[in-house]
């Protein structure tokens, strides 16, 4: 089983929108899916139940630790999503278990500067500090036009102690298949493709790490 740990200090980053797409795209490959949502919103949690029969399901249990002992004994995939504002001692029950640990980011001078501070107490981490769960950054909601994300982009990889690597465009798409229970992995349009390239890079460097 890969368990991908997705984790800020800052709310409202993507955290939710990480899980669920990586979650739909892990699905349709065929994969046993499960999230594990630790957020009193219940963003991902509520997103699980309202996947519709024409797309494969996901597997969503609410709650912390004890959820891991709920997993079926062929689960492939394992996310898990935090609340906004978590720390190492909110994290440290699922340090052990994740293979990966993912932190978006949004291209903000507040939320950058706010990121860095958490940024630096991940790296302090003994298994990170040590290599043994590899940290990365996405960046998310970029204008890729603008000079405001690629400055934002410029200064993440200058300043963070971890990679940044994969650049999510702004996209309504997101929060309108999100209410329907779905993910761009569970459509084929042109205009869907265009944005499940962005997430390449992400998968590649998960797949790389496990």
């Amino acid at each position: 089983m890969l368990t991908t740990l997705v984790a800020s200090s800052k709310g409202g980053c993507g955290k939710s929108t990480l899980v669920t797409q990586l979650a739909s795209h892990w699905a349709q490959k065929g994969q046993h899916t499960a999230i594990i949502d630790t957020d009193r919103q219940g963003s991902s949690f509520r997103w699980a139940t309202l996947r519709p029969d024409n797309v494969p399901g996901v597997l969503a249990f609410e709650g912390g630790r004890k959820s891991l002992q709920k997993l079926p004994p062929d689960t492939q995939q394992l996310l898990i999503d935090t609340p906004a504002g978590v720390r190492e001692r909110e994290l440290e029950p699922y340090l052990d278990t994740a293979d990966v640990l993912v932190v978006p980011v949004l291209p903000s001078s507040f939320d950058l500067h706010a990121t860095l501070g958490f940024l630096e107490e991940l790296s302090a981490i003994k298994r990170i500090k040590s290599g043994k769960l590899p940290v990365a950054l996405v960046a998310n909601r970029l204008k890729p036009w603008t000079h405001a994300s690629q400055d934002a982009i410029t200064e993440l990889s200058e300043s963070s102690p971890f990679p940044v690597v994969a650049q999510l465009r702004d996209s309504q798409a997101y929060v309108l298949l999100g209410a329907l229970g779905k993910g761009i992995f569970d459509y084929h349009s042109e205009q869907v493709r265009n944005h499940q390239q962005d997430w390449k890079p992400l998968l590649r460097w998960i797949k790389r790490q496990a």
